[in-house]
């Protein structure tokens, strides 16, 4: 009996430590956007391309979502984070709070900007045949304004769907 509650309890501490990592968490963002993007858009307008990893310059790039239809390729970035979120357009990289606890990660807008640049080279289609989308999933919060397109957590279901969908003129939205 306590070799079987002591096999559980090691499963289940695995479990919880696998969950915290940012591969898992990273995985879930992404998994979200596919399940969100295969069930909203119209499979006869929009092809759902996911884990793209394409040569560069300097080694090689890994977009997670490209999205191709007649109004344009979406290249989609999926953050799944939480905490406080600390970075402006140019910057190279941000940062996350979380209580006492800050982690630097690259600056998602450059991330993406690399991505559609690799595709617009590779394909030979002009710049404004794409569209740079973040996604931030999670219980995050930005603490630095800045204009961008962000979907949060709570509209991504709408939000990435509708903006993919309507293809807009205007790309830059006011972040507060």
């Amino acid at each position: 009996m306590f070799s079987n509650f002591f096999i559980y309890f090691i499963t289940v501490a695995a479990l919880i430590a696998i969950a915290r990592t940012p591969f898992f968490k990273g995985f879930i963002g992404e998994l979200l956007v596919n399940i969100l993007s295969g069930l909203m858009l119209d499979k006869k307008t929009y092809r759902l391309i996911r884990n793209v990893t394409l040569p560069t310059d300097d080694g090689s790039t890994q977009i997670d979502h490209v999205i191709v239809s007649k109004y344009g390729i979406f290249v989609v970035e999926t953050k799944n984070m939480k905490g406080w979120i600390f970075g402006g357009e140019k910057q190279k990289t941000w940062t996350q709070v979380i209580y006492k606890t800050k982690t630097k990660f690259q600056n998602p807008l450059r991330q993406n900007y690399k991505h559609v640049k690799t595709l617009e080279g590779l394909l030979c289609l002009p710049a404004d045949c794409f569209y740079s989308v973040i996604v931030f999933m999670g219980d995050c919060k930005f603490k630095t304004t800045m204009l961008v397109f962000f979907v949060p957590s709570l509209y991504l279901k709408l939000g990435l769907v509708e903006y993919i969908q309507i293809k807009p003129i205007a790309h830059m939205y006011y972040l507060n």
